[in-house]
């Protein structure tokens, strides 16, 4: 008997060294992109930059670029304090990505005190005419001229380009005419 004893004490000796030497595991959900959910145990002293850095192996998102969000808040990818006090198990996570595009923050800056200095209204280019130009509908692609509402047809602010233009459109409809004639087929 004495034999089976001190075997059991030695494996109940080696067990417990065994649980204090290795940390208990922590169990996240995370949600990916794709919607997949994926069940990621890890240890509990495992902090949030080590997480992105996990998720980007599996992810193949550089991690600097992964998000986390918890309960709809974004969690700090940089803080260094342990998963265990930040989050309660069987959290579920969310990852997200940062959306790109846009303008830099310096060139911001730059650009709004531009537009401010040129924010005037442009005037129509007709002779007597003190009203603003309107946008798009306005700008006359003959005479490169920028005309209100009621000068906006090249009749109206009398087109230089005006005979072109009646060319160029009745090209346009001979080549039209002349693709839909009708070809009479005799002897069938």
């Amino acid at each position: 008997m004495r034999p089976s004893r001190s075997s059991s004490t030695s494996s109940s000796s080696s067990t417990t060294s065994t649980s204090t030497s290795t940390p208990e595991n922590f169990q996240l959900f995370v949600k990916l992109l794709s919607g997949d959910t994926i069940p990621l145990s890890i240890p509990t002293d495992t902090t949030l930059p080590t997480l992105c850095h996990l998720l980007s192996l599996r992810t193949t998102h550089p991690p600097p670029t992964i998000r986390l969000l918890h309960a709809g808040k974004h969690l700090p990818t940089t803080s260094p304090q342990p998963i265990s006090a930040l989050l309660a198990p069987s959290s579920t996570l969310t990852m997200t990505l940062p959306l790109l595009g846009g303008t830099p923050a310096t060139s911001t800056t730059t650009s709004t005190s531009s537009a401010s200095s040129g924010n005037k209204k442009q005037k129509c280019t007709f002779k007597t005419c003190t009203q603003g130009a309107q946008r798009i509908v306005g700008d006359c692609s003959f005479c490169q001229g920028h005309f209100c509402g009621k000068h906006r047809m090249l009749e109206d602010h009398k087109c230089s380009g005006l005979e072109d233009c009646k060319r160029e459109g009745k090209e346009r409809n001979r080549d039209v005419l002349e693709g839909q004639r009708t070809v009479v087929v005799r002897g069938i």
